[in-house]
Order: C-alpha cells, then sequence, then structure tokens
C-alpha cells in the first residue's frame, strides 16, 4: 500500500460507514412510510410530489413520502461519492473498489424499484399480487445493497481477499440465502399487518390459517416458520466459524455477536406478534434484520479472509 493509500485509509473507512448507516436510516423510513400508508403522499408522481418540485402546505403523508424521497436522493449522492474516494484512493481490483461499484449499481436499482412503486400505484392500499412481488424484490435489493455498502467499509481498511472457492463459504453461503428468504417473507408479512391489522392475538392467528383470507394474511404464517429456519442456518454459520478460527479472537467476537443478534431478533418478532405490530416495533424488527443481516456479510468476510484451522 502507498503511503496516499495508507493515509486516506482511516477517513475513507469512517465515511463509508457514514454511508452505510445513513442508508440503514433511508431503509426504516422507507418502512415507516409504508407502515403510515404514506407511500401515495405525493401521488402517482415520480420524481415530482404531486405534479411540483416542492408542494404548498403538504398534507402529513406528502410530507412523510417527500421525506423519504430527498433522503434517498442524499443517499444516492453519498453512495456515488464514497465510489469516487474508492477509486481514487485504491488500486485496480481492489475489493473496495468492486464492492463499492456494486453499491452504485445497488442503490439506482433500489431507486428504480421505488419508483416503479409509484409510478405503478403500488402503494397505500393496493392489495395486489403485484405489489408483494415488488416488496419482496425491494427488500432482496436493500439487503444486497447494504452488503455492499458494508464490504466498502470493511476492505477499504484491508487489502486481504476473500476466499470463496472453499468449503467454508458453504455455510456462510446457506446462511445468507437463508436471511434473504426470511427478509422476504418479512416484507410481505409486515405488508399484511399494514393492510390486514389484526386486532387481537387469536383473531389474527385464526385470520392466518383461514382459507377465506386475503393471501397477504394467510402468507403471515410462514415468516415466522421461515425466521426459526433462518435462525438455525445463522447459527450453523457461526458455529462454523467458531469451529475453523479457535484462535482468532476478534473473529470469534464477531461470530458470537450474530448469535446474539439472531437471539435478540427472535425476541423482536414474538414481541411484534404479541403487540399486534405497532410501527415502531416493526421498525425496531426492521433494524435488527438488518443488522443481522450487516454482521453475517462482515463475520463471512473476515473467516474467508483469514487463515483456518487444518
Amino acid at each position: 500500500m502507498s503511503t496516499h493509500d495508507a493515509r486516506d485509509t482511516r477517513p475513507l473507512t469512517r465515511l463509508a460507514w457514514l454511508v452505510l448507516g445513513w442508508n440503514i436510516a433511508v431503509v426504516l423510513w422507507g418502512a415507516f412510510v409504508r407502515a403510515t400508508g404514506s407511500g401515495a403522499g405525493c401521488g402517482a408522481h415520480w420524481p415530482l410530489c404531486n405534479g411540483e418540485l416542492l408542494p404548498r402546505a403538504p398534507a402529513l403523508e406528502t410530507t412523510i413520502e417527500l421525506t423519504h424521497r430527498v433522503t434517498s436522493g442524499v443517499a444516492l449522492v453519498a453512495v456515488v461519492y464514497l465510489a469516487f474516494r474508492v477509486f481514487a484512493a485504491k488500486p485496480a481490483r481492489h475489493p473496495a473498489r468492486r464492492a463499492a461499484a456494486a453499491s452504485v449499481l445497488f442503490i439506482l436499482s433500489e431507486a428504480a424499484v421505488g419508483a416503479g412503486l409509484v409510478l405503478f400505484r403500488l402503494v397505500a392500499d393496493n392489495e395486489s399480487v403485484a405489489r408483494a412481488l415488488f416488496m419482496g424484490v425491494h427488500l432482496m435489493n436493500t439487503f444486497v445493497l447494504l452488503a455492499c455498502l458494508a464490504l466498502t467499509a470493511h476492505w477499504s481498511s484491508s487489502d486481504v481477499r476473500p476466499r470463496l472457492a472453499t468449503r467454508r463459504a458453504w455455510p456462510l453461503a446457506t446462511a445468507a440465502a437463508a436471511l434473504l428468504l426470511v427478509g422476504t417473507s418479512g416484507a410481505i408479512a409486515a405488508l399484511g399487518d399494514t393492510l390486514y391489522p389484526s386486532r387481537s392475538i387469536l383473531g389474527g392467528l385464526a385470520a392466518d390459517v383461514s382459507p377465506t383470507a386475503h393471501f397477504l394474511v394467510r402468507l403471515r404464517v410462514a415468516h415466522p416458520l421461515l425466521a426459526l429456519v433462518g435462525a438455525l442456518a445463522v447459527v450453523a454459520a457461526a458455529a462454523s466459524i467458531l469451529r475453523t478460527h479457535p484462535s482468532d479472537a476478534p473473529l470469534r467476537r464477531s461470530a458470537w455477536g450474530l448469535v446474539g443478534l439472531v437471539l435478540l431478533q427472535l425476541v423482536a418478532g414474538l414481541a411484534n406478534v404479541a403487540l399486534l405490530a405497532p410501527v415502531w416495533m416493526q421498525l425496531v424488527h426492521l433494524l435488527l434484520a438488518d443488522l443481522v443481516w450487516i454482521a453475517l456479510v462482515l463475520s463471512s468476510a473476515r473467516a474467508l479472509s483469514s487463515n483456518a484451522a487444518p
């Protein structure tokens, strides 16, 4: 690494973590838009809001939706700027460059999916299959974007490349795939909670298994089951890290932290059901889901970049 690279590493890494944090906040605000039914606050207009750049005397729903658009725009600019800084500081074929370039790609697709939700009127009280599919795609794109930003931050201070062609990668890849599936089901379940809120726990459970209920309601029961499978996959991945890296203390702490986050997320999921999915609890649940995902991505990158015990 050159002197210039060494001098810029710490500020660049701080910038990368800051951009990641901002994007997590934008994701949570987007969930707030959905949970409050404010997705149609700007009508079917994008990027303008109700045909205007800055609406006069906007309603509360319009303010919530417009705030999300503004913060999303800031996130787009921040990711592009981060990629510019990474490309200026790192040599060709450096993993941080690849992660930063992927971050730009996926934040553009994130904007495209968000625009599609608005332009196709898949917001507010829309209960179509198309909206459910868009929500699932939106969640997966968000997870990949957060992973790319986390890896950009990780590799901005490291030149060690991961080794993917190894048996150690399989438990980690399986856990990642499981979390993507769990997250997708969670996005659809949250949509069902928003459109068809339960008045009681027993009433909600009865609706979940009723053959006459809307498909969004019936799909809610799948999320807890998939969440349990996903948690077991993540615990298995953490156990794999602990088994193959007995002397790497920082990595072992990361693996145990991952297990702790998964357990906390399961508790939050139960609380979300018990409290009948209030908006604030939905946001806490989503925040923990993002943190579990990021922790898995970073633990996997560190495990695949370090020497394992024979």
